[in-house]
């Protein structure tokens, strides 16, 4: 158990990042999911391309706050931007 005030809000702190943190990571991962389910069923260029925007959009904003590394992100976002240009 912490032992100083500093201690004990550090703990109050991490808990509440966590619970943010977690619930940005799971977004990301049902968006990832989202979006090869639509690849997997040949849905429309249309669809994709909004999927991918929304995937693409969280991933830059959870890297921006550093709960995904960047180069997580630049990866991602690399393998599923050909969708964001169909036609």
């Amino acid at each position: 158990m912490a032992n100083t005030k500093t201690a004990i809000k550090n703990m109050r702190k991490t808990e509440r990042r966590t619970v943010r943190n977690r619930a940005a990571k799971s977004r990301l991962k049902t968006l990832a999911r989202n979006l090869a389910k639509l690849e997997l069923e040949n849905a429309s260029a249309d669809e994709k391309k909004s999927a991918a925007v929304r995937y693409i959009s969280a991933l830059d904003k959870a890297a921006k706050t550093k709960i995904i590394h960047r180069n997580v992100a630049d990866r991602q976002k690399s393998k599923w931007s050909k969708y964001t240009f169909a036609s």
